[in-house]
């Protein structure tokens, strides 16, 4: 499968992902909704990992410690991530408002540090993009008051 049906998959999975906090925002304190949410989604990637280990298909080298200390950091951001998504919906905000703040805010973001940080470059129609992402999350906003 190549990547961008990867990434259509991945946004599939996001998109439910999103829609399922909202929907159990108030029915479940943020903190343990992020405990259960996270703690399933470990005993899925343990589950897919054996099943991987049982077909012979793991790789030789599975992670590197900079992989596993940066898969670890990247646990710590979707764990906080994730409580305060659940505390958001839980104050009231509407999917239709609060998911695309928040996903297009981490899309701003994330092209900004990959700018900052990683020392990537942006071609003008992506910098054009990310100015109508700010443009839309500056209407979804002041939208949701």
């Amino acid at each position: 499968m190549n990547w961008l049906a990867l990434a259509a998959c991945a946004a599939l999975g996001m998109a439910c992902y999103n829609l399922l906090i909202k929907t159990a925002a108030g029915q479940i304190h943020a903190m343990a909704g992020a405990v259960v949410l996270q703690v399933v989604a470990a005993l899925v990637g343990a589950g897919l990992l054996l099943l991987l280990y049982l077909r012979g298909t793991l790789p030789a080298t599975l992670f590197t410690s900079r992989g596993l200390a940066l898969a670890a950091l990247a646990g710590a951001s979707i764990g906080v991530a994730e409580i305060l998504t659940f505390a958001v919906y839980s104050k009231g905000a509407p999917a239709s408002v609060g998911t695309p703040l928040i996903v297009g805010g981490s899309v701003l973001l994330t092209a900004v540090l990959g700018v900052l940080v990683l020392r990537e470059t942006l071609a003008w129609p992506q910098a054009i993009g990310l100015l109508l992402v700010v443009g839309g999350i500056a209407l979804l906003a002041r939208g949701g008051h």
